[in-house]
């Protein structure tokens, strides 16, 4: 088996994560590696590349190599190698979760039935999906026939972040090997071991060497390699804006295709005359899956004021009696915090909240677990009311276990807090009148509106946001157009 490191990767430090480049494991030009800690216990348990521009280059060149060979391929074996990757995600589930909590910070339990069985998924489903992918046609009477064709870009570069690894890594790297590209990948420096792990995986399915390479490292300088290298013509990010920013600075003079899904800051809206109990329930989970560390979280809750006061007691209940500590814990439902820099960052949005006048009504402080994780890094889910739609707390992406509660009376003053920020990514809306849900739904300011649930995914649905929250659309045909180009051929009948 692949996984024998588990066993003493728990509590004490292992060997170095290798790059995955050209089909083996090597480690980085610069021979230097970077602590690689376990939130829960705040400790070193194994060590990340640190890698530069030179281990890019190379990895670049092993995707060029393996591009006509791959690319040329039948969508058929294609896809059979990803099934067999699928198969091994799915076999080795109870280690790769564990690889995700440690390395992470979230559940056990999370990882185990949510986060690697959609990784798995994302693989699968593309590996069936490139086998139904058709191209247009349009006939000009008599006279000409136009089809499409469309054919994969080349090397492209997928920028993963840290707060779902693997399966925001495999919602990437899956459509762009499926189209017949070839991959120099970053997981994030953060988060490195299931992506180590998952070229482990390749490896054993058989995948092409150079078809999938895996840099791992620093931002500035294997991020900025991948997004400033001149033969890199296609760029898949996840991250925050400020990234997101930066990279369309770089790429736009360059003429590169992007893909950009960046932050959110999504509300909550809740009606009078919703299920009540499943809403707050389903609030909850909506606020604090994950440590609040989805950019799909709901982070700002406004509720009709005639029963604002009631849900407000039974959320707060609700919230205060969520159990924090170690993740490996089956009762545990919140993790630790993913690193120390966003622990700190998190903890100043709590303090700023009081100067601009908010209420703490549970939680407000860092955690001290007993046992292992009592030197972990774990913050009180919080809950604030008492803000101005307009103030920093709701207007800038937290990312954390924060959330704020405000009354409204009208529609059109929810829809005005609802679309205040400059994020427009997600938002649920609560309500058992259909019409108004639709009529809500229509004025929202996203890219996706779920209405009576959250966190509901098809993978065949396009995903993405609106203003700052990002560039495109990932999933389904979207992501599979996104990772080809398309060329329109016109013959004289």
């Amino acid at each position: 088996m692949l996984w024998n490191w588990i066993a003493l990767s728990r509590f004490e430090p292992m060997e170095n994560i290798l790059n995955y480049i050209n089909g083996e494991l090597v480690a980085p030009v610069s021979q230097s590696f970077l602590d690689n800690i376990n939130p829960a216990t705040n400790e070193v348990y194994s060590y990340c590349p640190d890698s530069d521009e030179r281990d890019v280059q190379l990895a670049y060149e092993a995707a060029e190599a393996a591009f006509p060979i791959w690319s040329e391929m039948s969508t058929g074996d294609r896809s059979r190698i990803m099934l067999k990757i699928a198969r091994l995600i799915e076999e080795n589930n109870d280690a790769l979760s564990l690889a995700e909590s440690i390395d992470q910070g979230k559940p056990l339990w999370l990882a185990k039935h949510g986060e690697i069985p959609r990784a798995q998924s994302n693989i699968h489903f593309f590996a069936t999906a490139i086998e139904h992918f058709a191209s247009e046609a349009h006939p000009m009477g008599n006279h000409a026939l136009n089809y499409t064709l469309r054919t994969p870009v080349g090397v492209v570069a997928c920028i993963s972040p840290w707060n779902l690894p693997l399966y925001l890594f495999t919602w990437k790297i899956a459509p762009a090997i499926a189209a017949g590209n070839c991959v120099v990948a970053k997981p994030s420096e953060i988060t490195p071991m299931t992506a180590y792990l998952f070229s482990k995986i390749c490896m054993e399915a058989g995948l092409p060497k150079g078809v999938l390479n895996i840099v791992h490292g620093l931002g500035p300088k294997v991020g900025s390699a991948m997004v400033g290298h001149p033969k890199i013509n296609t760029i898949s990010f996840t991250g925050g804006t400020k990234t997101g920013a930066e990279i369309a600075r770089v790429a736009a003079p360059m003429f590169k295709k992007l893909s950009l899904e960046l932050g959110g800051k999504n509300p909550t809206i809740i009606f009078a005359d919703c299920d009540f109990e499943k809403t707050v329930k389903e609030s909850v989970r909506a606020s604090f899956t994950n440590q609040g560390e989805i950019c799909l979280c709901g982070s700002r809750i406004y509720v009709e004021r005639s029963i604002y006061d009631k849900f407000k007691t039974a959320y707060v209940t609700q919230v205060a009696a969520l159990k924090i500590g170690d993740p490996l814990q089956d009762e545990t439902k919140v993790g630790a915090i993913a690193s120390k820099v966003h622990f700190d960052k998190i903890l100043s949005y709590i303090e700023l909240a009081k100067e601009e006048g908010g209420s703490i009504l549970t939680g407000g402080k860092a955690f001290v677990p007993q046992g292992r994780c009592e030197n972990g890094l774990f913050i009180e889910p919080t809950v604030i009311e008492g803000l101005n739609h307009l103030c920093r707390t709701n207007q800038e992406e937290i990312f954390g276990p924060v959330v704020t509660l405000q009354p409204f009376d009208t529609e059109e003053e929810v829809l005005e807090y609802a679309n205040s920020t400059q994020y427009g990514l997600a938002c649920s809306v609560w309500t058992e009148n259909l019409g108004k849900a639709h009529r809500v739904s229509a004025k929202i300011k996203s890219g996706i509106v779920w209405i009576n649930c959250w966190l509901l995914r098809d993978l065949r649905t396009p995903f993405g946001g609106v203003k700052q929250s990002g560039v495109g659309r990932e999933g389904g045909w979207e992501a599979l157009r996104f990772f080809t180009e398309a060329k329109n051929v016109c013959v004289k009948l």
